[in-house]
C-alpha cells in the first residue's frame, strides 16, 4: 500500500465517521461542525485525485460560506438541544428505509460501472477538445456553456438561502432587546451644531 492510498483512505474514514456524527450527535452547533470536518476531508480526497479546483470550490463555497451561513442561522435561533429519545426511535424505520435505498443505488452503480478508461466512452469523448486545457479552464468552459442555467440556479438558491437566514434573525423574539436606528434618530432631543470661529468661544 502506498502512501497515497494510506492517505486517501484516512480522509475517507474520517469523512464517513464526520458524516455519521452529523445526524447523530444532539447539538446542532456540533453537527454543523462535523459537517465542516466532513467537506475538509471531502477536499483532501478531490487533492488526491488531482482535482484541485474542486477541492478549492468545496472549500470556498461549502466550508467559507454554506457552513458558516448554517452555523451563523443555528447559533442564532432558539433551537432546543434536548432531544427525546422516543422521538428518534419514531423516525427510525423511515431513516433506515431511505439509508437502504442509498445503499442500493449505490452497489448497482458500483456493479454496472467499468473502472476501465478505454470503456469510460461518455468522459473520454467530450473532453478531447479540451485535452491541451488545464483543469480550471476545462470546467470553467463546461460550465459557462454546458451548464450555464445549472449555475445560475445555484446561484439563486444560495442567495434565496442567505436571505432567509436574515429574515430569521431577524425576526420578533421575546426577551430580547433590539436597535431601533429609526427610533433613535427621531428623538425629541437633538443636537445644534454651530460654527465657532478660530480662537473664540461660544457663550453658554
Amino acid at each position: 500500500m502506498t502512501v497515497t492510498q494510506l492517505t486517501f483512505y484516512i480522509f475517507s474514514f474520517v469523512m464517513l465517521l464526520s458524516s455519521l456524527m452529523v445526524i447523530s450527535t444532539k447539538n446542532p452547533v456540533h453537527s454543523v461542525l462535523f459537517l465542516i470536518l466532513a467537506f475538509l476531508n471531502a477536499a483532501g480526497i478531490f487533492v488526491i485525485l488531482h482535482a484541485e479546483f474542486l477541492a478549492m470550490i468545496l472549500i470556498i463555497v461549502y466550508v467559507g460560506a454554506v457552513a458558516v451561513l448554517f452555523l451563523f442561522v443555528v447559533m442564532m435561533l432558539d433551537i432546543k438541544t434536548t432531544i427525546e429519545k422516543s422521538n428518534i426511535l419514531q423516525y427510525l424505520p423511515i431513516g433506515l428505509f431511505i439509508g437502504f435505498v442509498f445503499i442500493a443505488e449505490l452497489v448497482i452503480v458500483l456493479i454496472n460501472t467499468k473502472l476501465e478508461l478505454s470503456n469510460m466512452q461518455i468522459l473520454s469523448n467530450p473532453l478531447n477538445k479540451f485535452a491541451e486545457l488545464s483543469n480550471t479552464k476545462a470546467i470553467g468552459s463546461i460550465l459557462y456553456t454546458d451548464y450555464i442555467l445549472h449555475f445560475q440556479l445555484a446561484g439563486v438558491i444560495l442567495l434565496v438561502a442567505m436571505i432567509g437566514s436574515i429574515v430569521l434573525t431577524l425576526r420578533e423574539r421575546t426577551g430580547v432587546k433590539r436597535q431601533s436606528v429609526v427610533e433613535q434618530l427621531s428623538r425629541s432631543s437633538k443636537i445644534d451644531l454651530v460654527d465657532v470661529e478660530s480662537n473664540k468661544g461660544i457663550d453658554v
